[in-house]
């Protein structure tokens, strides 16, 4: 997921993906179906080829060691898509792919390029702000996401054990720390950037995270993994990373006020991940944007997708993690997304 998913090109590209976790000595098979945009597509900057170990695949290396069991990761994704092209084109156009009896879990992400186009549309401002342009950004959202969990309830086989969203980090936190272009009606100053697009990112991911509640869904909370340390910083007794995290049947207001005032001295920008006190990891490419990733590419995008297999590189995991699991953006997604994995398939 994750916010402000999209492309140097400005354009869209299916970058699908088959990939099989083939666990040794194992007969069963079961499926992880994942649709979204360019983080669930695993891109990379080529149109040709994606990481291998995307967030929906690293998680599915989590499924084969806790079911024992071969698991199919059939990602279904689009860089550059906004939240209506991810839901007409992938999860409705796509639908076949968890309509399989094999299918156990399914996963999305979208709105990222929703907030990108309305943050770039922001800074190109000048005159006085119109902040129409991010409202709108978070109302398409909240209806799509909303829509896609709904179609994905009445669609996906009936076999299916677990359904979840994954939401938005915010790339480019750092560089949004600058003033604007346009000035505010009321007071005719600039606006800081970073101070607008928060609550907007905050407002987007409570609605993910809520529908998900109403809905049946679970919600992997990718804005408090990447953008809060792995210690607590601040010393109110929390870990800071959990303490972002969004807390089932807490209001819009909580939410947003907790993540964009209470709290925001914690906030950090992912590219400078602290695991702890005086040890970080980058979690974002040098686009800025997409997250980091280990384990080599596929051939994903203008030449269709790819469909493989290959042995896990972990058939274990002592206490639910992987050696890696927080070194880098797609493993702690992946990771994330696997604290949810049902116990059996």
């Amino acid at each position: 997921m994750a916010l402000l998913s999209t492309q140097a090109l400005g354009n869209t590209l299916n970058q699908n993906v088959s990939w099989t976790v083939d666990r040794a000595g194992t007969t069963a098979k079961y499926r992880v179906v994942a649709y979204g945009d360019s983080i669930y597509a695993g891109y990379n900057g080529s149109i040709s080829n994606a990481a291998k170990y995307s967030a929906p695949t690293v998680d599915s290396e989590y499924l084969s060691a806790l079911w024992n069991a071969d698991i199919e990761n059939i990602r279904r994704a689009k860089s550059g898509a906004v939240a209506s092209d991810v839901y007409q084109n992938k999860i409705v156009a796509e639908r076949s792919y968890m309509q399989a009896s094999s299918t156990r879990v399914v996963t999305f992400e979208m709105c990222g390029n929703d907030g990108l186009q309305a943050r770039s549309s922001f800074k190109s401002q000048t005159g006085t702000c119109d902040y129409s342009v991010l409202n709108n950004a978070v109302a398409t959202c909240k209806s799509y996401v909303a829509q896609a969990m709904d179609y994905i309830n009445a669609n996906a086989h009936a076999n299916t054990k677990l359904k979840l969203i994954a939401n938005l980090y915010y790339p480019g936190y750092n560089a949004d720390n600058v003033q604007s272009s346009c000035r505010d009606s009321a007071t005719g100053a600039t606006v800081n950037l970073r101070d607008r697009f928060l609550p907007a990112i905050a407002t987007m991911n409570y609605w993910m995270c809520e529908y998900a509640r109403q809905k049946g869904f679970q919600c992997a909370d990718n804005f408090a993994q990447y953008m809060g340390a792995d210690y607590d910083s601040n010393g109110d007794g929390q870990i800071d990373s959990a303490a972002l995290r969004y807390v089932a049947g807490e209001s819009e207001a909580s939410y947003v006020t907790r993540i964009a005032t209470t709290l925001r001295s914690t906030l950090r920008d992912a590219n400078t991940h602290f695991v702890s006190a005086s040890s970080s990891y980058d979690y974002i490419q040098s686009d800025d944007v997409h997250p980091t990733y280990t384990g080599g590419t596929v051939s994903a995008g203008l030449w269709g997708g790819s469909t493989g297999s290959g042995a896990p590189r972990y058939t274990s995991f002592t206490g639910g993690k992987s050696p890696i699991w927080n070194n880098y953006g797609h493993e702690r997604m992946g990771w994330s997304l696997s604290t949810y994995n049902p116990a059996t398939p």
